[in-house]
């Protein structure tokens, strides 16, 4: 995924169980597709009747259009804090992103081999819009959500985001910044189910 520009669409369920997004290119089409994977039926079970979403450890595959896998992104159980552990898929570490604070604007710290490489910041209290910055504090990307409209708002949880990733990034960092656009809801949103 070289895009420059990556809408991240969640596909849309009246009661969500698993998380699964489509990801396109600016031109509407889908580059690939960021799957939840390892859900027991007895997880699904606890998804539907609690907001204990966020006690568990949740697994994505990024694929790209043929299916295959180009990221693993792994965010452990949590209770106040979240991590996403950015891997490739043999199963090798790419970098982590580690949320720093919990109050006010939301702050994660994009970090490989164990040093901070960019960081990713809401703009807001509400952690709707983020900039996400290397090492030195330039902005290097873009996430914004957009909403699908008032009916979907009610009704679904799908939402979708747009990634403006403004000039050609090399790794680890380029992994770290689709990574943390294809994990915001993961890492963020659920926590509104329950607390944290």
């Amino acid at each position: 995924m070289n895009e420059l520009i990556l809408v991240v669409n969640q596909k849309r369920k009246i009661i969500e169980l698993t998380n699964e997004y489509a990801v396109m290119n600016s031109s509407g089409q889908q580059i690939g597709a960021v799957v939840e994977v390892g859900q027991s039926t007895a997880k699904k079970v606890v998804r539907f009747v609690s907001s204990l979403d966020q006690f568990f450890t949740h697994t994505l595959q990024v694929r790209d259009s043929a299916g295959n896998v180009q990221l693993v992104l792994t965010r452990p159980a949590k209770v106040m804090k979240s991590t996403v552990i950015v891997g490739s898929p043999n199963g090798g570490e790419i970098g982590r992103l580690v949320q720093r604070n919990v109050f006010g604007k939301i702050r994660f710290g994009l970090e490989s081999g164990g040093h901070e490489v960019g960081s990713l910041n809401a703009e807001n209290w509400r952690a709707w819009n983020f900039s996400i910055q290397d090492h030195t504090g330039t902005e290097v990307a873009r996430i914004t959500k957009t909403w699908e409209g008032l009916m979907t708002t009610m009704f679904t949880t799908a939402d979708s985001y747009v990634v403006h990733i403004h000039r050609p990034l090399s790794d680890p960092l380029r992994s770290l910044v689709v990574a943390s656009a294809l994990t915001v809801d993961t890492a963020l949103k659920q926590d509104s189910r329950g607390f944290g």
